[in-house]
């Protein structure tokens, strides 16, 4: 038997511990210990980015990283991004501009989106495809996720250019 050794970590704003085996992949654990299952693992390898969640906000492979690496940190993964019920502004745009297909690769493009637009809330097209670059999805040409980029922006910064594009001009 593999020696376990305690993790404590808060994901999504819950305080966790467990004990695991020094080579349990924070993706397994995120999975399978705190059955938080959002978190989707593709290639195993960290090309996909299906795996990915936020460490102390910033992006991360969990199937790149082990669970101990993560103990102390603030983890969010796709189910603190929103709800079905109360979709943050990520899920609401992806959803608007149909930025989603078969969904598998989604979660990872919420997380990555989500911190993303932290660092930079008024991107461009060009910055938007950039920044979703490292996420892959087999199912669209990536057009719909980058205006979904672009309209998570405008619901973050509180603007909606699509209403304003439908206002009538002064007469």
């Amino acid at each position: 038997m593999s020696e376990l050794f305690p993790v404590s970590v808060s994901v999504n704003g819950v305080a966790h511990g467990a004990s695991v085996p020094a080579r349990r992949l924070l993706s397994d654990f995120l999975r399978h210990d705190l059955r938080l299952t959002g978190t989707h693992v593709g290639c195993e390898h960290g090309v996909c980015g299906a795996c990915t969640v936020l460490l102390d906000g910033a992006p991360v492979r969990s199937c790149l990283m082990f669970a101990v690496q993560a103990a102390g940190h603030e983890i969010t993964t796709v189910e603190g991004c929103g709800t079905i019920e109360a979709m943050g502004p990520v899920q609401q745009a992806l959803t608007e501009s149909h930025g989603l297909q078969c969904g598998f690769c989604t979660t990872g493009f919420i997380t990555t989106i989500t911190a993303y637009l932290r660092e930079n809330p008024e991107p461009t097209a060009v910055e938007a495809r950039e920044a979703i670059s490292g996420n892959l999805c087999r199912c669209t040409g990536y057009q719909n996720i980058v205006k979904s980029v672009l309209r998570a922006a405008e619901l973050i910064r509180g603007t909606d250019a699509e209403a304003g594009d439908r206002q009538e001009a002064p007469a």
